[in-house]
């Protein structure tokens, strides 16, 4: 990839930097029906074909996560799984296509004893350290990537894990934020999704912790990030980037965090980033 820049008497051009491109998934590249748009899609391929570093950066577990990078035809590169729990490098035909090369794990027993008094409804799901999930009351979730095991709350206090999942009906996502506030939770990182749905790792990892292990890893500079998202577990990857992008649909709260607002994921919003930066 070149831009053409006045450079003395010659006018060559001169080689771009690369970015560091990181993409939510949800809400971002995929529609809330977990569709990919075929003009998502040709842009993202674009922009990984152009040499740019793109890092699908995600909530979702790994399982769930590469699906999404092979659309995008990284056969080279990273992902963040987990909100930043688990960083794989991409090797696409080697070691089933992907290394962990970091993953964060926590004690969830003091959370869950304490969300159990304050949301007695709730259904809860872990990720452990082998990416397998555990859950109450046979909650399931596409984001998990594979089909979790139910099994007891008191069993669930006993497993190390990268990902706390809580999900309670009886609450608004507002509420459901007051109600962890007023627990006040140490010792580990949360977000409050769109709906009443939880996620907590450990503490300091975010999608921003992940995401800075990769820019060390591949050398961009820190003026060269980009990130795009519409979740409350993208903020502090939108405040990380050089250039935050907010979803159209994104909470207000989301959109104060970024430089500044595409459209919607309805209306293919991410494209005219992606096209941006090609």
């Amino acid at each position: 990839m070149t831009t053409t820049i006045r450079a003395g008497i010659d006018d060559q051009p001169i080689p771009a930097l690369p970015k560091l491109v990181a993409l939510d998934v949800d809400g971002t590249l995929v529609d809330h029906d977990g569709h990919m748009s075929q003009a998502v899609r040709a842009a993202g391929q674009a922009l990984v074909a152009a040499g740019h570093e793109v890092v699908v950066a995600t909530g979702r577990s790994l399982g769930a996560t590469l699906p999404i990078v092979e659309l995008l035809g990284i056969e080279r590169g990273y992902a963040v799984s987990s909100n930043g729990g688990v960083v794989a490098r991409i090797e696409a035909g080697a070691n089933g296509g992907y290394t962990i090369i970091d993953r964060r794990v926590f004690d969830p027993s003091v959370a869950l004893l304490a969300l159990r008094h304050r949301l007695p409804g709730a259904k809860y799901a872990i990720e452990d350290d082998q990416g397998n999930f555990y859950s109450t009351e046979r909650f399931q979730d596409p984001s998990f990537g594979v089909e979790a095991k139910g099994v007891s709350f008191e069993e669930l206090l006993e497993l190390t894990a990268v990902r706390l999942v809580v999900f309670s009906t009886d609450a608004t996502a507002e509420e459901f934020g007051d109600a962890v506030e007023a627990i006040g939770l140490h010792g580990v990182t949360y977000s409050v999704g769109w709906t009443p749905w939880l996620d907590i790792a450990a503490q300091g990892v975010t999608k921003a912790s992940g995401l800075e292990l990769v820019r060390h890893h591949v050398g961009i500079g820190a003026a060269d990030t980009v990130a795009v998202g519409d979740g409350r577990n993208d903020i502090e990857m939108l405040q990380w980037a050089e250039r935050g992008v907010a979803m159209g649909q994104a909470p207000e709260e989301v959109k104060a965090a970024a430089n500044e607002v595409t459209s919607a994921v309805e209306d293919d919003g991410l494209v005219a980033v992606l096209r941006s930066l090609v």
